[in-house]
């Protein structure tokens, strides 16, 4: 239970014992590539890395020179989420803010490989891997098949029973609340928005996408395959097709448009809404974000029609998917990751501050991006909406919510309902549990290496101990029986019980991870580049005003009827916390019961 061997004690050991494949022990440091020479030796390849030596350790006078200086991430982090009163000005002061956000883009995006790597399929590069686009890429290539272990030389010859592990290490005992007041308006958003680029290929595999792009092009709204958009598509003044449900425009239903939904059998003809992603009737979270943006694409078309009274359906069509695409990246920089980050630095969507910068505008969705997001822990073990207390098995595509209370009182009951912490372990529910084994189990078909070597990827420093990452005893102990070693504990259960960070969301990994993943998406997409960040590129300054005042407030405002509700990703006030004052047994259905534990199995790749 003392200091655990270095890796380059384990590298040597490696070598007395086994003479296959020397990379297994990752030698090679701070990026440097490891290459086999022969059967039992190697080389690394420290170019570009700053670094030089057998195993690129020994830094450069400027490499020194700039690790010497660069505070740490939770030092940066401490930084951005105190001094509020210095932000504030800061905040004030454009070219400050243009420069600090300039810094927090380049620093972040720069840690994603542009042109992409691996797959998991190749760990060296390789054409396939860069042009095949039916792969998720890989940001460290898999664990060599030929390793002593399945984390390379550290840990044991097996990984723990996944079901044991997920019963043990993530299984909720009790409801845990985010301390930074995340709502579910902000939990059906993320399932929401990154649905149109994390589509798993069940039957090809785990490493590879049904996604056409790997990026922010509002698939989830206009369908994957020009086929579906098509039907989806009005056909006039650039809309899309619609019903009028009390006054208000609700999806069309799958019987009058003849896509492909996935609904069971017990949802009848009459309730089964069609959008642009088949899985979106599984929660009317999903299916209240697809009805604002149905709304949104229709109300930019009047606009367009209005300003263009020349332009054709296609081309108000197209234009407006601009515009919405535009909205959407506005919306998630300036709301979503802001929230996420807890900064009094106020984050700016702003292409240009980049265009003095080497900056690639494309971009290729990752293994480990799609596993990382598997943020199950946000949904609570019940839904209030209103005066009302569902149970998962009365949530699961009860789409009758959507048009028995309608869009205002749902985004009011889920911004006023708070998310659970992601961070911290066991409080995955039960309801989803399997989705948390099936990506354990996924990341181990695909090799993934562990935690601790997407740390030093990152620029993180490795965790010394289970207690090191965990913060406490008991769970610790549990996986030091379960891993033996803190060098073989697996990514996907690192991420979840990873310490949080003080009063947050996350742990330190989840976010010097995912962030970088996340800002080169977005900034990475072709209307960020300085050919299309221009008005006329979304119809002129008046759909280019769209775009540069989008919010998700406004987005909500915009699109219902009477009074608009508070749409937040915080919870605003305590009223919110009506956790035990409604007795879950006096709730009733506006439909039959059905079983969720079936359900989310049969779309686990889905979720």
């Amino acid at each position: 239970k003392g200091t655990p061997p270095s890796r380059a004690f384990l590298h040597s050991l490696f070598f007395v014992h086994h003479t296959a494949n020397p990379c297994c022990s990752e030698p090679c440091q701070n990026r440097g590539v490891c290459t086999s020479v022969g059967y039992d030796s190697y080389e690394c390849d420290c170019t570009r890395t700053g670094y030089y030596g057998q195993n690129c350790t020994i830094p450069e006078f400027f490499t020194w020179v700039k690790v010497s200086l660069k505070p740490t991430p939770d030092t940066v982090h401490y930084i951005l989420t105190h001094f509020k009163g210095l932000w504030n000005v800061i905040n004030n002061i454009p070219f400050l803010r243009d420069a600090i956000m300039g810094y927090v883009l380049t620093s972040r995006a720069h840690l994603i490989d542009s042109p992409p790597t691996y797959n998991s399929d190749y760990g060296y590069k390789s054409w396939e891997a860069y042009s095949n686009l039916s792969y998720f890429t890989r940001t460290l290539p898999p664990v060599p098949e030929d390793c002593p272990t399945p984390m390379g030389v550290s840990g044991k010859t097996e990984l723990p029973d996944v079901k044991i592990l997920a019963e043990k290490l993530l299984l909720r005992r009790k409801f845990i609340p985010d301390p930074q007041r995340t709502s579910l308006m902000f939990a059906f958003f993320a399932q929401h928005f990154t649905h149109q680029f994390f589509k798993t290929d069940m039957k090809k595999g785990a490493a590879f996408t049904r996604a056409k792009n790997h990026g922010v092009d509002l698939s989830h709204i206009y369908g994957e395959e020009l086929e579906r958009q098509h039907k989806l598509r009005l056909f006039r003044d650039g809309k899309l097709r619609y019903q009028v449900l009390d006054g208000e425009v609700y999806p069309p239903m799958v019987s009058e448009v003849q896509v492909d939904m996935h609904y069971p059998p017990h949802v009848p003809e009459s309730r089964r809404f069609a959008v642009g992603h088949e899985a979106f009737g599984l929660v009317p979270g999903l299916l209240m974000y697809a009805t604002l943006w149905l709304r949104e694409h229709n109300r930019v078309c009047d606009i367009l029609k209005k300003e263009h009274p020349d332009w054709d359906d296609e081309r108000l069509f197209q234009t407006t998917r601009l515009i919405l695409i535009g909205e959407t990246i506005k919306i998630v920089i300036e709301d979503y990751v802001q929230h996420l980050s807890g900064y009094h630095f106020k984050l700016k969507f702003d292409p240009e501050i980049l265009f003095n910068q080497h900056f690639q505008y494309q971009n290729r969705i990752s293994s480990e991006f799609n596993t990382l997001y598997h943020w199950h822990p946000l949904m609570p073990e019940d839904f209030h909406i209103q005066d009302e207390v569902y149970s998962y098995s009365q949530f699961l595509f009860n789409t009758t919510m959507l048009t028995d209370y309608g869009i205002s009182n749902l985004v009011e009951s889920f911004t006023n309902q708070v998310a659970g912490r992601v961070a911290g372990g066991r409080n995955v529910g039960r309801a989803v549990l399997m989705v948390a084994m099936k990506s354990l189990e996924n990341s181990r078909q695909m090799r993934f290496q562990s935690l601790n070597a997407y740390r030093k990827r990152f620029n993180m420093k490795p965790y010394v101990s289970f207690e090191d990452l965990t913060g406490e005893q008991e769970m610790s102990a549990e996986l030091e029986e379960l891993y033996g070693d803190v060098e073989a504990v697996e990514l996907y259960t690192g991420l979840l019980v990873e310490k949080p960070r003080p009063n947050s969301i996350f742990g330190e990994t989840m976010v010097e991870m995912g962030a970088p993943y996340s800002l080169k998406g977005l900034l990475g997409n072709p209307i960020c580049s300085p050919e299309y960040w221009k008005p006329s590129t979304f119809g002129g300054r008046v759909g280019f005003n769209i775009v540069n005042t989008a919010s998700l407030q406004k987005l909500v405002c915009d699109n219902v009827k009477g009074p608009c509700p508070i749409a937040s990703f915080h919870v605003p006030d305590v009223k919110d916390s009506v956790q035990g004052t409604i007795n879950a047994s006096t709730a009733h259905s506006r439909q039959n019961e059905v079983n969720p534990t079936v359900l989310l199995k049969e779309r686990s790749s889905e979720l």
